[in-house]
């Protein structure tokens, strides 16, 4: 992931300073959808695995999020 930001980041420099090439604007648009994908990903990891508490400790977790973590406790 690392590797795939500083390369997004060289091509927006260059982008800035003297303009890409057509390959290079396919491979920015290629790596920004990569590293899009990776964020909803880990976004959707962090709230299938979440679980919501009222202040009087009854589940209140959106229907939403209990589909999801349901759905990923069969995958397991």
């Amino acid at each position: 992931m690392k590797d795939l930001l500083q390369r997004i980041n060289a091509l927006a420099q260059k982008q800035r300073e003297e303009g890409l090439t057509n390959a290079e604007k396919v491979e920015q648009q290629v790596l920004r959808e990569d590293y899009l994908r990776n964020i909803r990903g880990q976004v959707l990891d962090t709230f299938s695995g979440m679980k919501v508490l009222d202040p009087l400790g009854n589940d209140v977790t959106p229907e939403k999020v209990r589909t999801l973590n349901a759905n990923e406790q069969k995958e397991d």
